[in-house]
């Protein structure tokens, strides 16, 4: 599902801001940070995250062709703030799975509801 384009500059302007007060500490959510691929402007994007398989998986649940998106891949590696911490990523990749069994049973039929099939995978900086 797409979302209208509406829809996506209320959460640009007002519910993401609000969500990044809490976004990097609550389980189950971080915000991303990372740089603009031509400004090198500094963004913070709340996200819906888990770790998984020694790395962590986010989910693309406006697909994955947003600005952030482009951004992370293009650098090659971000920062994750969550549960109060910053981890450093890399690789990130991007993966297709209809069946979001990668998530919780909860937030999985969320994902289902919005059709949001990929997610990031990316692993730590060793």
């Amino acid at each position: 599902m797409v979302f209208p384009q509406a829809l996506a500059n209320i959460n640009r302007y007002i519910t993401n801001p609000a969500a990044s007060v809490v976004a990097g500490r609550v389980p189950g959510f971080g915000i991303v940070l990372h740089k603009g691929r031509k400004s090198g402007r500094a963004y913070r994007t709340p996200v819906v995250v888990f770790e998984r398989n020694a790395g962590y998986r986010i989910a693309l649940t406006y697909g994955r062709n947003v600005d952030w998106v482009k951004n992370i891949r293009a650098a090659g590696d971000f920062a994750l703030e969550t549960r109060g911490r910053v981890v450093e990523l890399t690789e990130p990749v991007i993966r297709c799975d209809p069946s979001m069994d990668w998530a919780p049973l909860g937030v999985r039929q969320v994902l289902r509801a919005i059709s949001a099939d990929y997610y990031l995978d990316s692993r730590p900086v060793d």
